[in-house]
């Protein structure tokens, strides 16, 4: 895997330049689900027994979470897309700041090592400038599981009360189906004494994921994908073997590409009801949507102006968000894109912009007007998401593009490059000696309309 400390300051060295009009055709091999494989990472923490996990993608965010898991005395064995997890060798110690900032996926550590080992001590966490992502759900439901919690100079030091050091099953309402908090006090739960109820619970495929390798392991959960789990806490669990699902925000990025260039593909392997609220907004779009099977194929026509709202699943997906508003800078009509779930999503609209698209940016409503194209820009990045947008927006674009900022697209996409060449789009990634900040490519500041918010 890529190394993760030398890599950072070289991924902001490279750009992708993008021919643009391209068109795609053929099949796409979808990689494993990026926010899968990070929280069955942290629920190895669970057990001393082996765990195997098939079908890991090979990104930097992996990266981070395995040399974390390495930190705490993990043994990991990386064969290609395959992680051999031994986790009977670790000593409980503070998290590093170093390691777990950027990941925000890194507080899961959090349930895992207080349930197992009756303390914790994990730095709040980072990620991607999206918006707040506050962690008071996670926090009041480990302590409603019997935990003592205090935070001090930005550590969360979590510790069991009382003689038994084990937590106690409990009844746990969260404020809003948070899907991090939900992972967190499902995978605490598990080793908790008596029966724990979350109501609200996120209903993500992410979390129904978990939950079925947890049961593999030996863990009690039922009702996972439903609003309310119940989860009947264990005395130990096991080793287990188990494949992390397919990434549905990867399969939805190259349908969106797909329908943006009106070209035909089909994504393999998927499992359909993932991305459902996708395709159904794709097929409102104009385009023809088969399923056979783990595959999709997207056969797009004339490409109409839809409206879309952020929701968690099974709704609209926040993290495609960005991507489809590419695709809507040059659909027939007007849209709008509304944005319900981070406040500070929308840094790819000013961008979108710079290339010819017509968009008036409310707070979090996005008003579209569609053009009929779009012209190539040097532009960066400045999350995840919208370097997907960027890239597609940079492919149906008249002329050429550099897009800086790949040291957020490889955190969440797996040789994303590749997929795009074998599917007939001429894209390079380029070295330069300077940093994208220090280049002549260095986007202006912000405008004053995109708030900015830490995440939490």
């Amino acid at each position: 895997m890529i190394c993760v400390s030398k890599n950072k300051s070289l991924l902001k060295s490279q750009n992708l330049k993008i021919f643009g009009q391209g068109k795609l055709n053929g099949i796409v091999e979808i990689s494993g689900a990026k926010n899968s494989a990070l929280v069955l990472l942290a629920a190895s923490l669970l057990t001393n027994e082996k765990i195997i996990l098939h079908n890991v993608p090979r990104l930097t965010d992996i990266e981070k979470m395995g040399n974390i898991l390495k930190n705490l005395g993990v043994n990991l064995i990386d064969k290609n897309n395959k992680l051999e997890i031994d986790s009977k060798n670790i000593s409980i110690k503070e998290l590093p700041y170093e390691l777990v900032n950027g990941l925000r996926a890194s507080f899961f550590c959090i349930g895992p090592l207080l349930s197992k080992y009756g303390e914790a001590k994990v730095p709040l966490p980072g990620g991607c400038n999206i918006g707040s992502r506050p962690i008071d759900e996670h926090i009041n439901g480990l302590k409603a599981l019997g935990a003592e919690i205090i935070i001090e100079e930005r550590i969360v030091k979590a510790k069991i009360k009382g003689k038994k050091n084990k937590l106690n099953g409990t009844h746990i309402k969260l404020k809003c189906p948070s899907v991090g908090a939900t992972e967190t006090l499902i995978m605490a739960a598990s080793l908790a004494d008596g029966r724990t109820t979350i109501e609200n619970a996120a209903r993500e495929p992410e979390i129904q994921d978990l939950c079925q390798m947890l049961n593999k392991m030996g863990a009690k959960i039922y009702d996972s994908g439903k609003e309310k789990i119940i989860i009947d806490g264990v005395n130990k669990l096991g080793g287990c073997t188990h494949k992390v699902i397919p990434d549905r925000i990867e399969a939805g990025t190259f349908l969106i590409a797909a329908a943006a260039t009106s070209s035909s593909i089909t994504i393999s392997p998927v499992i359909p009801n993932h991305l459902e609220a996708v395709t159904n907004k794709l097929h409102e779009s104009g385009s023809r949507i088969s399923i056979k099977g783990n595959s999709i194929t997207i056969n797009p026509r004339e490409l109409k102006a839809v409206n879309i709202n952020t929701a968690p699943f099974p709704g609209f997906p926040t993290d495609l968000q960005a991507p489809f508003t590419a695709l809507m800078t040059i659909a027939s009509g007007e849209s709008k894109i509304t944005e319900t779930i981070f406040e500070n999503r929308m840094n790819h609209v000013h961008l979108l912009k710079k290339m010819g698209a017509n968009i008036k940016l409310n707070k979090n409503i996005a008003y579209i007007k569609g053009v009929k194209t779009i012209k190539g820009m040097d532009l960066v990045a400045s999350d995840l998401r919208s370097s997907a947008a960027l890239i597609i927006a940079g492919i149906i674009a008249k002329g050429n593009s550099k897009i800086y900022g790949l040291e957020h697209l490889d955190r969440g996409y797996e040789n994303f490059e590749s997929k795009l060449k074998i599917l007939g789009i001429k894209i390079a990634r380029e070295f330069n000696n300077k940093s994208c900040k220090e280049s002549k490519y260095k986007i202006d500041q912000e405008p004053e309309e995109i708030p900015k918010c830490t995440a939490a």
